[in-house]
């Protein structure tokens, strides 16, 4: 193969003087964290720019959102499991190529459906660094540091979505819609050089193929299940439950961890919950909204940096910030919901990642990221469904018995499986180029 071209087909090492470094593991870490915030801000600024979107094109903008989760929930866990056997490193970098130009196309675009349609491509970008993004921490880190290395990319999703409104209501009202794209692109020009430097190449590939059912029984599930969300008929769910039990019944990954994907996906419910809710709640202005928001995903960042393993003493706390938020909505509050939520969800991560093998921890980081997704989908039509018909209290009250439910994870019950062994028996190191 001719070595000009070889860069784009195969993963590149990492300069030795960076993958030999002590601190080479956190900064494939931090780069990890530049796509973990870029996907979630970009989900979460999009939703201040819709009425502007309205005036400007004179028709309602819902599918500028509906489209983006729907590409993004029905490919995220099958690009994991392709990822797994194509290279994790390429994909993820080819996942920025695509998000970038995506973007820059949504920001020039002059009519709604094309905005619409580079809406789909951006989302393929962002399935394809979501399916990677937990997978290549694993890669990166030491076993007994994954916890950690988990909840700091944990929390760079929870600052994406929380500082998303913010900074997207003063980008719009300062400079119009469009930079609501643009401003992507910047950022992941950078990320895209930093990661070719800074992030390991796959060592270990995954052998099972993607299965051609499994991802059309995925796809018609979410889509389903996104349509009767977005107010379509009910009427969908009877072809959503059955796709999705298929699409359990046909991947074996999913059964072997499916309480710690409930877990997952109750989890992230409740940490996207209080984003949307409390806006239509509170009677600050937006700025001041946004300010009170940050205490969640700062109270997130404690819990996953504490070093203590206390995930169901996180799910008691987070139940409890929930019921004080019921009555009073209050920084404090917040904090220690996330401070909960930061205790349980790296660790609830880290034990689904432990029981897979190595070699397929992509399609194991595309199933937490399925789960992430649906939580997150979840996490603002429930509440705000919720909140309409019944009242805020009430709302909040449900958040409280769904982190609840998270009880029921089976934290720590499936040993970790053994790190793979190379010739007589030597391990071999999460920290080669």
């Amino acid at each position: 193969m001719n070595p000009s071209w070889r860069w784009f087909v195969a993963e590149s090492p990492r300069p030795r003087r960076v993958a030999t470094w002590s601190g080479a593991p956190w900064l494939a870490v931090a780069t990890v964290c530049l796509g973990a915030f870029l996907g979630q801000f970009d989900a979460s600024v999009v939703t201040l720019a819709l009425p502007a979107l309205r005036d400007d094109f004179g028709a309602s903008p819902e599918w500028v959102s509906l489209a983006y989760l729907l590409t993004l929930v029905a490919l995220v866990a099958p690009i994991g499991k392709w990822s797994d056997r194509r290279g994790r490193k390429l994909v993820y970098l080819y996942g920025f190529v695509v998000f970038t130009g995506a973007s820059a196309a949504c920001a020039l675009a002059r009519d709604l459906d094309v905005l619409i349609a580079f809406r789909v491509v951006q989302a393929l970008g962002a399935a394809m660094l979501q399916a990677n993004s937990v997978a290549l921490v694993v890669a990166a880190v030491p076993r007994e540091r994954m916890r950690k290395a988990l909840g700091i990319q944990a929390t760079a999703q929870a600052l994406g979505l929380a500082l998303g409104p913010t900074v997207g209501g003063l980008l719009v009202e300062a400079f119009g819609w469009q930079w609501v794209f643009a401003i992507n692109v910047p950022v992941g020009v950078v990320a895209l050089v930093a990661g070719h430097f800074l992030l390991p190449r796959t060592h270990e590939r995954g052998t099972a193929p993607v299965d051609g059912i499994a991802v059309v029984l995925l796809a018609t599930a979410t889509t389903a299940l996104l349509l009767v969300l977005s107010g379509a008929s009910p009427f969908l769910l009877l072809l959503a439950v059955p796709a999705g039990v298929g699409y359990v019944w046909r991947e074996p990954l999913v059964r072997r961890v499916k309480g710690g994907l409930f877990g997952a996906l109750c989890g992230y419910l409740v940490l996207f919950g209080p984003l949307v809710l409390v806006p239509f709640t509170s009677r600050e202005g937006p700025l001041e909204t946004g300010l009170l928001l940050t205490a969640l995903p700062v109270g997130f960042a404690l819990g996953a940096a504490l070093p203590w393993k206390l995930p169901r003493t996180g799910v008691l706390l987070s139940t409890v910030a929930c019921g004080v938020l019921a009555w009073q909505v209050h920084p404090v509050a917040l904090a220690l919901l996330g401070l909960g939520l930061g205790l349980f969800t790296p660790a609830n991560n880290a034990t689904i990642l432990s029981a897979l093998p190595k070699g397929d921890a992509g399609s194991g980081g595309g199933l937490v990221n399925l789960a992430r997704a649906l939580g997150t989908t979840f996490g603002v039509a429930l509440p705000l469904f919720v909140n309409a018909h019944f009242g805020s209290r009430v709302s909040f009250g449900t958040l409280a018995v769904i982190a609840l439910l998270a009880l029921c994870t089976p934290i720590g019950d499936k040993r970790p499986c053994p790190l793979p062994t190379g010739p007589a028996g030597s391990v071999i190191s999460p920290h080669r180029g």
